[in-house]
């Protein structure tokens, strides 16, 4: 037998391991399993190129629990590691400046952990373990098996001992404060979390299952005890998009996300090796007109090996809403936030992701525009979001973000654009996009515009404000207005202003007594020459103070002091129309106030802006009126 000491510098070493290198200890199961498939990847690699002169076999690792004895084993059929190797990999932790590491660490909790950045895996044993044990031996002829102790202090023993078969097995002695991890249930978890999709597959523990046996009427039924193999070593990621079937991307959907019912809408299936690794599936599930706050639906994986579902710096935020896997091994095990904003390679990650989900988006809309924009409703959010918040994004949309119809069609911008310029081109030579965020509420305004053969789109997302603030600022010579901001003259300006059929003293002589009556500080009041078929009263909420009120509520145009501002609207009064000019002609004032509190409701009315008891009171007025 040996005795040794540990090669660090700083003897309270472990300590600092258990409590501060990880956020959580449950994560020795990973990083213990890892190092299992580690050393059984390497043995194929070696057998592949001939240096190792062994039968690789079907290896497997396996996880036992004795709860009795207080022990958790991991079992590898791996590599193997000599007496020499063990003092290599083992006895000597891999990073310089013990001391100065010790100082940095032992007042300070990393935010995720640090083990990944100094080869330290191994050693989150000792989170949960008062004793470690080693049993192993390598794949290299002649060479004896050795067996490691340590128990948390710096002194170690080693020996050789009777092992035959390759590969190496840990014990972990589990400590007092450790149990929960003795309980095969918690086990379990553990391993869906972070070795589901392991590549070596991983027993824990039998299962029964029943075969059938013979033929005809020898058929038989009969029940068998098999390794609970609990990991998918090949997932649909690992594999090249056409070997996979729309039911192959489905079915592994629903082996991500098992209590998730509805199919996705699509996937997209990522393969990169340069100027980085990267591989994943990315599914667009549907989402509601409200902006999902929930987040964590990707995975992270290194190596098929579960990171994090807290992708925020790696998946553009826009793309954080939908659902899937992405593995690189350029991204370490151990990943801390700000790392991640910082590393060239996440960036180019990111940006890369970005390009390859809306050059996908092209290929879906061009392949098949009729289910593209079926789907819609369902990914706008998503895009639109995009379009906001990733300029390279933005610049890829015009090839297929739609712009729908009241009526249904749906053009991508161009075809927009060359739709309406004609028709919809102001005096002064800015094309007009009317819109509409609600077909019920705003159906009189849409019915005006399409009247005179105007356009009218369906937006009615909650950031579409923010979109078209970002539309106007980069197309040319565009305005988008909602139908309901003016009278449809006054949105898309043809010629000069219609005359008056009132003087101008006697608009100034009715409109203070239109104030007097409807006595509403949110609505300004103003005299406006329209058709004389127009409706003599017309309610209009001005597109810019609206427009900022929405964003201001969504997130952005909180510095304009919007958010908590009353809604602000404007009676047009259309002095053009013979209602109005019989409402300044009447001489008894209580008939004239009946007329103007008659129309004005009406106006709101159209506008659903009348409730309670003003609602009541009008339909009294109504009842009366027409006695």
């Amino acid at each position: 037998m040996t005795k040794g000491n540990i090669n660090i510098k700083a003897e309270n070493i472990f300590p600092i391991i258990k409590k501060f290198l990880y956020s959580d200890h449950e994560i020795f199961l990973r990083e213990l399993v890892s190092n299992a498939t580690d050393a059984t990847m390497k043995l194929k690699h070696l057998t592949t190129i001939g240096e190792a002169k062994v039968e690789y076999g079907n290896p497997i690792i396996e996880i036992k629990v004795d709860k009795e004895n207080l022990k958790i084993h991991i079992i590898d059929q791996g590599i193997g590691m000599t007496q020499e190797e063990v003092e290599k990999y083992i006895n000597q932790i891999a990073f310089s400046g013990a001391e100065e590491f010790v100082a940095k660490y032992k007042e300070k909790i990393p935010e995720n952990g640090i083990i990944g950045h100094f080869g330290l895996g191994f050693y989150s044993a000792f989170m949960v373990a008062r004793k470690v044990e080693i049993f192993t031996k390598s794949y290299l002829p002649d060479s004896k098996a050795v067996r490691w102790e340590c128990d948390g202090s710096p002194e170690y023993n080693i020996e050789e001992t009777d092992k035959t078969e390759r590969g190496t097995e840990i014990i972990l002695h589990i400590a007092e404060d450790s149990t929960e991890f003795l309980e095969e249930s918690r086990i379990k978890s553990l391993l869906n979390k972070y070795n589901k999709f392991m590549p070596i597959p991983i027993k824990f523990g039998t299962k029964v299952e029943t075969v059938k046996t013979g033929e005809g009427d020898d058929a038989k039924e009969e029940k068998i005890t098999v390794d609970n193999i609990v990991n998918n070593p090949n997932p649909a990621w690992t594999k090249a998009p056409t070997d996979l079937t729309d039911e192959d991307y489905k079915a592994f959907y629903h082996e991500l996300y098992p209590m998730q019912f509805e199919e996705p809408l699509f996937n997209i299936h990522l393969n990169v090796d340069y100027p980085f690794n990267l591989t994943g599936i990315l599914y667009f599930p549907k989402i509601s007109k409200a902006i999902d706050p929930q987040r964590d639906k990707i995975q992270l994986y290194q190596n098929q090996v579960f990171v994090t579902d807290n992708v925020e710096g790696i998946v553009p935020d826009f793309l954080q809403m939908l659902k899937g896997v992405i593995d690189s091994p350029d991204i370490p095990l151990n990943v801390s936030r700000s790392y991640l904003q910082s590393d060239a390679a996440v960036k180019k990650i990111s940006t890369y992701i970005t390009r390859k989900v809306a050059d996908k988006l092209v290929s879906l809309f061009k392949d098949d525009r009729k289910s593209f924009e079926e789907k819609w409703e369902d990914i706008k959010i998503i895009i639109e979001y995009g379009m906001l918040s990733e300029e390279k994004f933005f610049e890829k949309s015009d090839k297929f973000a739609l712009y729908p119809t009241v009526d249904g069609t749906y053009y991508i911008w161009d075809e927009l654009i060359d739709k309406i310029k004609d028709h919809q081109t102001d005096k002064d030579g800015t094309t007009v996009i009317l819109y509409a965020s609600d077909k019920k509420s705003q159906h009189s305004f849409i019915e005006t515009a399409k009247e005179k053969a105007y356009e009218v789109l369906l937006l009615d997302s909650p950031i579409v404000s923010h979109l078209l603030q970002k539309l106007e600022t980069s197309k040319e010579k565009i305005h988008f207005t909602r139908v309901d901001a003016d009278h449809i003259d006054n949105l898309i300006k043809k010629d000069e202003p219609k005359i008056s059929k009132l003087t101008e003293e006697e608009q100034t002589a009715l409109k203070p007594i239109l104030e007097e009556v409807i006595s509403n500080k949110n609505f300004t009041v103003t005299m406006e020459a329209l058709d004389s078929n127009a409706n003599p009263f017309m309610i209009t909420q001005p597109e810019f103070m609206r427009r900022m009120k929405e964003m201001s509520a969504t997130g952005g145009g909180g510095m304009f002091g919007m958010g908590n501002f009353p809604e602000m609207y404007t009676l047009v009064v259309n002095t053009n129309n013979d209602l109005v000019n019989e409402i300044l002609q009447t001489k008894t004032k209580k008939k004239q106030e009946k007329l103007i509190k008659q129309s004005f409701d009406l106006a709101r009315l159209s506008q659903n802006l009348l409730h309670g008891e003003e609602l009541t009171n009008f339909i009294k007025r109504s009842f009366e009126l027409i006695k």
